[in-house]
């Protein structure tokens, strides 16, 4: 075996097999680029002894050319001391490679510290120079990281600390302008002053019994007075122009103590539960106070104003001084004339029926095809009809009858006649000795009105007993109006329907299980509760489907059934929805505007555009309980000038 002179057997076989392993792929490249440049250098044939993994000794002939550039080969008898270092750390870098094949669990990441470990890929084409290159271009990578992190977190301190700066500058117990919202005094609002006043108040309440369970008697005594000083500058006002002129100086005085307050009793807890106290007893005043307001307005719904009850007075007098009572009814071949439109009113209410037949008529193509049928009780019925003698409308005929004279209708025949002569229906309704304080609310008080049995409100369940010779009609409630000719009405085809009225279901309101007690089987067995609910007051009845169907027979026997109340409350709708269940053809919204009576955000363009505009709730538009841009609607149809409403002094 051939050696060369100061290197040794055993490194020299090692360096050979490196050679051997890492450049046989390239040695044809090698062998042209070594040609090219030394094109006399003389070939050299290597022969390099070593032994396999199963211990039998191998022998490998290279050529000089197969060698890697990178490889300078010199004389060693020059005394070249480069030779001799550059030779050296080649055998130190040829010993640490042999620990691959001595030690496979070492790998080349444990010549650098941990922290410096790099992914080196396993190609043969990696040579010492380049995996050395690859560590210091991960070196620099992970320096610069280290550099840009650091000025991350410079960065981040630096606005941490502005923010803290800022807040440490932001003062919120500024004597004169405490808020327990911690608002800036000077604020935009119109009403900054009183609400700032109105929180000042609340927390010197709260103050006051903190400093008199600490037996702070003076403290106290200041808190309980300026609070009423505030409460007093305050008043009625509920914007800033209604304050008083030194309500500003009461906002700052209250200011100051409140932050005296503050520094001398101010405890988290203690405050956050005298606060919580308060609420509660907050929350049970409006309670109440909610309570006694649904009273009062059912109250209110069902009083007649003054003025609407001297009025009918004053024309029932005259109807009999003045010989009206006399006359006859005109145009009784109208009355009875199917081709002709008909209307049925059913009302007490003069003024509110005046309206309803104005409206129409005014809007109405040919007035003169109009035919109105308005049934009132006794009590009123002189004074409806002395209204109409002496206000026909143009062209139009107006019918008035009395419900007395229905001489049918009793309670042989009647459930809702016969369920009144029950004991038990007069105690629940007469009786005084049932709750109707102000402690009940709305609900006890509201079903318990007699109107819910009144049998002009349930008369509509009998249209063709009452006119029998008529094919269609339009039923109309007295707080509607009119403000669309409603002849094209009669001329839809209903597909075999007895009802034709609006859908008043919008997504999960106004459906049956909001009318009907569901948790009753005669209910749930015959209804869905998904059922869409619909709106009495603008109806068209066919009458001739009606009688085919046995209407009237069905209300008569879910009525009696509904003896007890179990199955609905008290109303015309309920037993409505039940008798027409999948007999209602649904018309289009615009013939019908419904809740100008309870709803003060309807869309205007809405009621513009409704044919029928409908004020059902409470605020009737003849009462001051109306929403006042609501009002005009219906006032603009009423007589003003009649002289009957000058001397009972109407003002709407």
């Amino acid at each position: 075996m051939e050696t060369y002179p100061g290197i040794s057997p055993r490194p020299l076989l090692l360096l050979f097999v490196f050679m051997l392993l890492f450049y046989a792929l390239h040695s044809s490249d090698v062998s042209t680029t070594r040609n090219r440049l030394n094109p006399d250098e003389k070939e050299i044939d290597i022969i390099a002894t070593y032994s396999d993994a199963s211990g039998h000794v191998r022998l490998a002939r290279l050529k000089m050319r197969d060698l890697s550039d990178s490889w300078i080969w010199e004389n060693p008898t020059n005394g070249n001391t480069e030779y001799q270092k550059s030779s050296q750390e080649l055998m130190e870098s040829f010993q640490t490679d042999s620990s691959f094949e001595d030690n496979p669990k070492h790998n080349i990441d444990e010549r650098y510290p941990e922290e410096n470990k790099v992914e080196i890929p396993r190609s043969s084409s990696m040579t010492p120079m380049k995996i050395k290159r690859q560590v210091m271009r991960q070196e620099r990578r992970k320096a610069r990281t280290a550099e840009l992190t650091q000025e991350n977190r410079e960065t981040n301190n630096r606005v941490v600390s502005a923010a803290i700066k800022h807040t440490e500058e932001f003062d919120t117990t500024i004597k004169g302008k405490y808020s327990i919202w911690r608002r800036e005094y000077e604020n935009p609002n119109s009403d900054s002053t009183v609400k700032l006043m109105r929180d000042q108040i609340i927390m010197a309440r709260a103050y006051a019994n903190i400093a008199k369970s600490k037996n702070k008697t003076d403290l106290y005594e200041a808190l309980v007075k300026h609070s009423s000083d505030s409460q007093l500058a305050i008043g009625e006002a509920s914007s800033d122009t209604e304050l008083h002129p030194g309500a500003l100086d009461r906002a700052k005085v209250m200011g100051r103590v409140l932050s005296i307050a503050k520094d001398q009793l101010y405890d988290c807890l203690l405050v956050a539960r005298k606060l919580r106290v308060m609420l509660q007893s907050t929350e049970d005043i409006v309670n109440i106070q909610k309570k006694r307001s649904a009273f009062l307005i059912q109250l209110a719904a069902k009083t007649v104003p003054r003025p609407l009850h001297c009025l009918p007075l004053q024309l029932a007098v005259d109807y009999y001084l003045k010989g009206y009572h006399k006359k006859g009814n005109l145009d009784k071949e109208k009355i009875e004339d199917p081709s002709l439109y008909h209307y049925a009113i059913f009302s007490d209410n003069v003024l509110a029926t005046s309206v309803v037949v104005n409206s129409t008529v005014q809007n109405a193509k040919e007035p003169e095809k109009h035919v109105f049928h308005i049934v009132t009780d006794k009590l009123n019925f002189a004074a409806m009809r002395m209204w109409f003698l002496t206000n026909p409308p143009s062209k139009a005929t107006v019918e008035v009858q009395n419900i007395a004279d229905f001489k049918w209708l009793n309670s042989s025949y009647c459930s809702v006649l016969r369920q009144l002569e029950s004991a038990r229906i007069k105690e629940y309704y007469f009786k005084a000795n049932h709750p109707s304080s102000l402690s009940v609310g709305s609900d006890n008080l509201k079903y318990r009105n007699p109107k819910y049995l009144s049998m002009l409100n349930h008369l509509r369940f009998y249209l063709p007993e009452v006119y029998p010779k008529l094919n269609r009609i339009l039923f109309l409630d007295d707080d509607i109006v009119v403000q669309r000719d409603l002849t094209p009405l009669w001329s839809i085809d209903l597909k075999g329907m007895v009802n034709g009225a609006v859908e008043t279901c919008k997504e999960s309101f106004h459906r049956f299980d909001k009318y009907l007690n569901f948790s009753n089987p005669l209910i749930s067995n015959n209804f869905s509760p998904e059922a869409c609910g619909w709106a009495f007051g603008m109806n068209m009845f066919d009458l001739k489907e009606w009688k085919k169907r046995n209407i009237t027979g069905i209300y008569h026997r879910w009525q009696d059934m509904n003896e007890d109340r179990t199955l609905w409350k008290l109303g015309t709708l309920p037993p409505g929805l039940i008798t027409f269940y999948n007999l209602t053809y649904p018309l289009d919204r615009g013939w019908h505007v419904l809740g100008l009576g309870y709803d003060p955000a309807l869309n205007l363009t809405e009621i513009d555009n409704g044919a029928v505009i409908h004020y059902n709730g409470n605020y009737k538009p003849w009462l001051n309980l109306a929403v006042s841009k609501y009002k005009s609607y219906w006032s603009r149809y009423v007589t003003l000038d009649n002289p009957y409403l000058g001397v009972c002094n109407l003002e709407l």
